[in-house]
């Protein structure tokens, strides 16, 4: 887990980067203005400028993220490579509101319930693929072994088991009607009863209910289609991807890429 500072200032760069897309400048630009915004105490600015190289040389950071796993969590790095994938179905300003709404989450004190059923959530509304995420969910730091136990359980039976029911079973609503379980209670006693009350329900109006009772943060939704502001940056990353792709291939045409600008420098490992 990381100091609130941290948090603080990566919800303030996913917003202002998500803010500012259309302003006409390059992520890579972008992201290097932010950065002297940021402050110098935090680990953000090295972080920074390893998503600016990997920016130059591949057109993507959401690689360098999960290469950085002691600052950015593996569902940070997850939800950014679907925005990123030419095929995905989320869109770039979709995933740093998502990114940003979680760190201020994180930054207020948030609790592990609260964590996973905004990450959860996240997976459902933007129909991210389950495996791949509750996998990228389970190497959060926050989560401790009952509960990376349990994210293996939900990983495994989601599609055949409502997720109302698999929390209402861990909850000490459960408890309190059916007696002890072998198994270590991790939802409390309000989270039971509302997912008792939505099962074989859409998930979507448990996630509802849960943010409208417990405060549980919501997750942003999908940008309209129709957008045109979206559509222009989508279109713009797309650009500026294929650019770097031709400039890879222009380098192996004249004898081979330099593969070690790929690689974290120490010093920035150490931050």
């Amino acid at each position: 887990m990381l100091d609130r500072d941290e948090y603080v200032e990566q919800a303030y760069f996913f917003r202002a980067l998500r803010e500012r897309l259309g302003e006409g400048y390059s992520t890579q630009e972008l992201i290097r203005m932010i950065r002297h915004e940021i402050l110098s105490t935090t680990q953000l600015p090295y972080a920074l400028d390893c998503m600016v190289d990997e920016l130059r040389h591949t057109g993507g950071f959401a690689s360098v993220m999960s290469r950085l796993s002691h600052y950015f969590t593996p569902f940070q790095a997850y939800v950014m490579s679907e925005a990123e994938r030419d095929s995905g179905r989320m869109e770039f300003a979709t995933a740093l509101e998502i990114l940003e709404k979680e760190a201020e989450y994180r930054a207020k004190g948030a609790n592990v319930q609260g964590i996973f059923l905004y990450q959860f959530e996240t997976l459902c509304r933007n129909r991210l693929g389950y495996d791949k995420g509750l996998a990228a969910m389970a190497g959060d730091p926050v989560y401790d072994d009952a509960w990376r136990e349990w994210l293996d359980t939900v990983r495994r039976q989601i599609g055949l088991v409502d997720i109302a029911d698999m929390i209402f079973v861990r909850s000490e609503y459960y408890v309190q009607k059916f007696g002890p379980i072998e198994k270590p209670v991790l939802f409390g006693l309000k989270e039971g009863q509302i997912a008792a009350a939505n099962r074989r329900k859409d998930a979507l109006y448990l996630f509802a209910a849960l943010a409208r009772h417990l405060g549980y943060p919501t997750v942003p939704r999908t940008r309209k289609a129709d957008d045109p502001l979206g559509t222009l940056y989508a279109l713009r990353r797309r650009v500026e991807r294929l650019e770097t792709r031709l400039k890879l291939v222009e380098e192996e045409q004249r004898g081979g890429i330099d593969l070690s600008r790929f690689f974290i420098p120490d010093e920035k490992k150490g931050k």
